[in-house]
């Protein structure tokens, strides 16, 4: 080998420190001149007399690098050296992460103790190939009736719930997350009020739902980077234990706070203003946030869940609408529903998901088409049917409907602690699926049906493995 080769290799590999010195402050941001770092580096930055606040380089001005600092700048003067610590950003995540929670550094905050170091994850890695991924095959039990039956998940499969604030976004993730047939759940809380961590944790995910998650903080007082942060760590851990070959279910609340927090740095970084205020990075790092959930051919997979809170219960404003066209469906929590004191709120024929078709059988099938055209018959005639203008026999599905109303509604509501096991949750609705049949066949004498909607409502269940589709397994 030459002698400039191996003094080339030399330099490539010997360990260097790089300095910079901040020129000027603006805001949370810092330019800092001799920087020559790529975006996405970790910095420290050394403040005399307190502890070094971290920071990334965000972008550059000129030969200047424009650096976001993870916390205040307090203390940072004109001359201060700033060090690069990271030239690529990672985190280490090993399998003690369950159970804990954690900062958007990795840094445990539950008073648990260190975690130790795990092999470095990239928190933005190189796309996956379609071609690589698997096809969405199979179903993934929530324990949520309404969406087991009516919006059947798959594995692999992203979804959206969009609502106002209140509606139960938070109360709909725990329940999922407790009743999952996933054997990992990852939670990211971004931009959430410091007061909701601790309830979240403690009421609504629950012991039990905790010791197989790992959950991600950020609050809402906290840098816009940090919370940008803790959405891609949030992702990293997901996909460390998916390449262990688990069914992983990601879940971020919410994908509005992850888009403000990133229009804070893009308009920090010099980027012009474009859709209500939103800069062009916000909907380019979307699709690369929301595509890392799938199914990988021959491993595991990421089936996620993203919280997307639509302001004034609008779902045509920009990060809505724009998640909306990115995701395999969509969950819509009504205020309406909610204040009706029926929960979880789900607006079952607003909502949608892509892949309920390909994961289902034709029972399955069948009978959820019929109750969603039960639910559509009497939203159409509501108006009537309320101030008593609506004459009986004059439309089938709309007789049906009202009949088997209580029932479907019954079986629809849910409380946040119970958890519906699958078959039997496909059982109900196929059999309230036959009860309006037979309401309708019985034009001549309708009868009102039983709170479960099923002619054999006061018999013995069926083995909680056998669905009613003619005793196949499900």
């Amino acid at each position: 080998m030459k002698l400039a080769a191996i003094r080339s290799a030399v330099r490539a590999i010997e360990s260097r420190e790089i300095v910079g010195t901040v020129r000027s402050v603006k805001g949370l941001v810092l330019s800092v001149e001799q920087l020559p770092l790529p975006v996405g580096s970790l910095v420290r930055v050394e403040i005399p007399g307190r502890d070094a606040p971290r920071g990334e380089v965000v972008g550059f001005e000129g030969t200047r690098a424009l650096v976001m600092l993870l916390s205040e700048a307090d203390g940072v003067a004109c001359g201060v050296q700033v060090f690069g610590e990271k030239p690529y950003a990672t985190i280490g995540v090993n399998d003690q992460w369950l159970g804990r929670v954690v900062d958007a550094l990795g840094r445990p905050i539950d008073g648990k103790g260190p975690i130790a170091p795990g092999s470095p994850q990239p928190l933005w890695p190189e796309r996956t190939s379609p071609l690589s991924r698997g096809v969405v095959r199979d179903a993934l039990p929530t324990g949520v009736r309404a969406i087991d039956s009516m919006l059947t998940i798959g594995k692999g499969q992203r979804m959206g719930i969009f609502a106002g604030p209140g509606v139960g976004k938070s109360t709909l993730l725990g329940s999922i997350a407790r009743g999952t047939s996933a054997q990992v759940n990852v939670i990211g809380l971004i931009g959430e009020r410091g007061r909701e961590v601790p309830e979240f944790l403690e009421h609504v995910l629950g012991p039990e739902g905790l010791a197989r998650s790992v959950v991600v903080v950020a609050t809402g007082d906290e840098s816009p980077l940090m919370r940008v942060r803790a959405a891609t760590v949030a992702c990293s851990v997901a996909e460390h234990f998916r390449d262990e070959g688990k069914d992983v279910l990601l879940m971020l609340d919410s994908i509005t706070r992850f888009a403000q927090a990133q229009r804070q740095i893009g308009l920090s970084a010099g980027e012009a203003p474009a859709t209500k205020g939103f800069t062009p990075s916000v909907f380019a790092m979307l699709p690369r946030l929301l595509e890392r959930a799938g199914t990988i051919a021959g491993g595991g997979s990421i089936t996620g869940f993203y919280t997307v809170l639509v302001e004034g219960d609008d779902m045509t404003e920009p990060i809505a609408d724009a998640a909306k066209g990115i995701l395999d469906g969509h969950i819509v929590l009504s205020r309406k529903i909610a204040e009706r004191a029926h929960f979880p709120a789900i607006d079952i024929l607003q909502s949608i998901s892509r892949v309920a078709d390909q994961i289902s059988d034709g029972n399955h099938l069948n009978a959820r088409r019929h109750v969603s055209r039960l639910l559509a018959s009497y939203r159409e005639a509501e108006e009537l049917i309320q101030i008593g203008a609506y004459a009986k026999g004059s439309n089938p599905d709309v007789d049906a409907a009202i009949a088997v109303r209580p029932a479907i509604q019954a079986f629809l509501q849910q409380d946040r602690n119970e958890r519906a096991e699958y078959p039997r949750t496909l059982r109900s609705l196929i059999e309230l699926s036959l009860a309006a049949t037979n309401v309708t066949n019985r034009r001549g004498g309708v009868s009102q049906v039983g709170a479960q909607g099923a002619p054999n409502a006061g018999k013995p269940a069926q083995s909680a493995g056998t669905a009613a589709t003619g005793g196949r397994r499900t």
